[in-house]
């Protein structure tokens, strides 16, 4: 089964993808309330999940490649997103079904039902740690890592990632990333404050709006850190999102 895996990683890898790992979906069932029925409505036939993320910066070294052999790329509405489908299918699930596989892949940022919870299934998975930054931290890359796809897939694959029982935080001796927080979202040991970070983003924004000060100071992985323009992309998109949604709260009020 581990060619399986080989053949997964190879191409995610051309997509500058270079997280994987495999847990069986009895594992993912039992860590989520329904996960069972969501596995079941997605691919009825799944006996493993895949889950396929990034960590540093070769996504979007990747990707700069890619928008430079497309010319009007960078114009899409979600051009990562869009760049993470088109491997994903090509790349991985293609050469699957090449071998007689039936692959289903789910995608974190389609929000439709049923969804797969990324959070809990890149921890399980090994994958990443929780942390009081509301995000989970690799051993290797820290906080810089995201989760791009989870494969689901007729095979049965046991391959979990090396943060398999990551948990960094309670033993920091500095947590420099509480002080580098400007609104004091983040603390030890209750984790972020979602209220207070989202009312400093929409309210104040401007010391927060090419990159999370927080995240940039956790010890984890700095040399790992996204470019400057990535983290820009992110935050920016981000902000939409909180944007929309604080301001939303505040008219119901």
């Amino acid at each position: 089964m581990s060619a399986i895996i080989d053949l997964i990683r190879h191409g995610a890898g051309l997509g500058g993808m270079n997280l994987v790992a495999a847990i069986p979906v009895a594992r993912y069932a039992e860590a989520v309330g329904n996960g069972a029925e969501t596995i079941a409505a997605l691919a009825g036939e799944a006996r493993s999940i895949v889950i396929v993320g990034n960590g540093g910066r070769t996504l979007w070294e990747a990707l700069q490649i890619h928008a430079g052999r497309n010319p009007g790329w960078w114009e899409r509405d979600n051009p990562i997103d869009d760049f993470t489908v088109q491997v994903v299918e090509q790349m991985v699930l293609e050469p699957l079904r090449n071998n007689g596989l039936k692959p289903i892949a789910a995608y974190p940022f389609v929000g439709a039902a049923p969804f797969i919870d990324f959070m809990t299934l890149g921890r399980i998975a090994g994958l990443g740690g929780p942390s009081i930054l509301g995000v989970l931290v690799n051993p290797a890359y820290g906080p810089w890592i995201a989760f791009r796809a989870a494969i689901l897939i007729d095979a049965d694959l046991d391959e979990p990632g090396a943060a398999t029982g990551f948990d960094p935080c309670p033993g920091c001796a500095t947590r420099p990333c509480i002080d580098a927080c400007p609104p004091r979202a983040v603390s030890f040991p209750d984790g972020w404050s979602i209220p207070r970070c989202l009312e400093h983003r929409v309210e104040v924004e401007a010391d927060c709006a090419g990159r999370c000060h927080a995240r940039a100071g956790c010890v984890l992985g700095p040399e790992h850190r996204y470019p400057d323009a990535e983290l820009e992309y992110h935050q920016q998109r981000a902000l939409v999102a909180m944007r929309a949604y604080y301001l939303g709260r505040q008219n119901r009020r």
